[in-house]
């Protein structure tokens, strides 16, 4: 196994009250991710990934496939280069904030 990365994104575009959190935490959990999708106050979604590699890109280019094959929920404009780095470890599940 490759040792563990974090990711962090900020999604946006009409992706808050639509069941993007929960669409994202579902996509996580079947590539064994670890970590959060949480609600921003300005109306983005931030996502914290942690995993192989692989699994991480994999959900990273599921949130910006346009158009979404996987019927993802609302309307993503932009999702923000991934802020990389070692993983911390202090997830042991995937949850909606």
């Amino acid at each position: 196994m490759d040792t563990p990365e974090r990711a962090l994104v900020h999604v946006a575009g009409h992706v808050q009250g639509v069941g993007f959190r929960w669409w994202t935490r579902a996509r996580a959990l079947e590539l064994g991710l670890a970590g959060y999708a949480r609600n921003t106050e300005d109306g983005r979604v931030e996502v914290c990934a942690e995993g192989e590699r692989g699994a991480i890109d994999a959900l990273l280019a599921s949130l910006a496939e346009q158009p979404s094959t996987t019927r993802r929920p609302g309307r993503v404009t932009r999702v923000s280069a991934p802020l990389r780095g070692p993983a911390t470890g202090r997830y042991d599940d995937f949850r909606e904030r």
